[in-house]
């Protein structure tokens, strides 16, 4: 249930003989505001809700919503931040042809960081799928909001942070393997002109993410899948 923290400060009239007094109650959000608290008139102010009881007292409410955003995980990362620590690490961009070549020579495994759905329509022979993005699955007070967020766009299929991915890839993959992350686009860590720091995508965060739990050899594919089945090279499909 959602619910609503007043702090309340009441005010007593001038003859009232009663000092201040100040208290704290939590009530649903279902439950009515103005029914119980006051029987004459309410105002919004910048400082809470304001209402005026019959008595003469003046009490000011403000309202705290329970839906606050939970703390911010790695991968939401100021972009440059993410960008620095790649290139600390080393983490190399290499084009398609690089990657095949890497994969069938060298034993890289290719890690498609793609939504599980796109991922069985097509990918490179071998590929590894962990997503690093999920549709939104909790009901929380945050989740309903960020639900509504899409909504108000047309997106009704939102996603989230994959809070497993990490662990994911650890059940499939050791520290000491060699792998090529890859998403649709790529990105790149690139500088130019209009993109002085690159442009991040879902395979360099989990590029980041990768490097920060301890992965020493991740390589990133530049220009993502979309250059490799451009390419024409080689892809299957699951039923």
């Amino acid at each position: 249930m959602i619910a609503l923290r007043l702090f309340i400060t009441s005010y007593p009239s001038p003859s009232s003989l009663y000092p201040n007094s100040h208290s704290s109650c939590l009530i649903p959000l279902s439950a009515p505001i103005f029914g119980p608290l006051c029987s004459t008139a309410g105002a919004l102010s910048s400082s809470g809700v304001r209402l005026f009881s019959r008595s003469g007292c003046t009490s000011t409410y403000t309202i705290r919503s329970a839906a606050t955003k939970p703390m911010k995980s790695p991968a939401e990362e100021d972009w440059k931040t993410k960008r620095e620590v790649l290139l600390q690490k080393r983490v190399r961009s290499v084009d398609v042809k690089e990657a095949l070549r890497l994969q069938k020579e060298n034993n890289f495994v290719i890690l498609d960081v793609r939504p599980v759905a796109e991922f069985k329509e097509a990918h490179p022979p071998g590929a590894i799928n962990v997503q690093i993005y999920r549709l939104i699955k909790e009901w929380t007070a945050w989740d309903i909001a960020r639900r509504a967020a899409f909504a108000f766009f047309g997106i009704f299929a939102g996603t989230e942070e994959n809070p497993e991915f990490i662990q994911s890839v650890q059940s499939k993959l050791d520290k000491n393997s060699k792998i090529i992350v890859a998403c649709s686009s790529g990105g790149t860590m690139r500088p130019t002109q209009n993109l002085p720091e690159g442009q991040q995508s879902r395979s360099l965060i989990a590029a980041y993410l990768l490097v920060l739990n301890g992965y020493t050899n991740v390589f990133h594919l530049e220009g993502g899948l979309y250059s490799w089945f451009k390419e024409g090279l080689p892809a299957v499909s699951e039923e």
